[in-house]
């Protein structure tokens, strides 16, 4: 299982199969004749999760964090993976703070893609 399919397994978004398939929906595509995916409403998860934690997790602005809070492994090993995987450039990679805040974005992009319920501030 891809580390992205961990994050949407963790929050309840949608099944792992489904976005990782080739031309997975996209929720946004106006006019599609698939079965739409229900909206996941991501931040209270994550609120509700950050609340509970014993370790002050700042997960709006943190991919540290947010895998924390999720219960996955945050090494920056596994943040390269991730970032590969979700195709991050090359010019991001050899710097771990460019490549974080890139990789940060990019999870929170993609969990709009695929049904999570991310307020468009968390997205610029």
């Amino acid at each position: 299982m891809s580390i992205f399919s961990s994050i949407l397994s963790k929050l309840g978004i949608g099944s792992a199969e489904a976005a990782e398939a080739p031309g997975a929906i996209d929720p946004s595509v106006v006019g599609s004749s698939a079965i739409p995916i229900s909206e996941i409403d991501v931040v209270s998860k994550l609120d509700g999760l950050a609340a509970a934690s014993a370790e002050k997790l700042n997960w709006k602005v943190s991919i540290v964090d947010l895998l924390k809070l999720l219960g996955l492994d945050s090494s920056l090993t596994e943040r390269k993976e991730l970032a590969t995987e979700l195709g991050c450039p090359a010019s991001a990679m050899g710097d771990s703070a460019q490549m974080n805040m890139w990789l940060h974005k990019a999870v929170l992009q993609k969990l709009a893609q695929n049904g999570g319920n991310i307020p468009a501030d968390l997205l610029d």
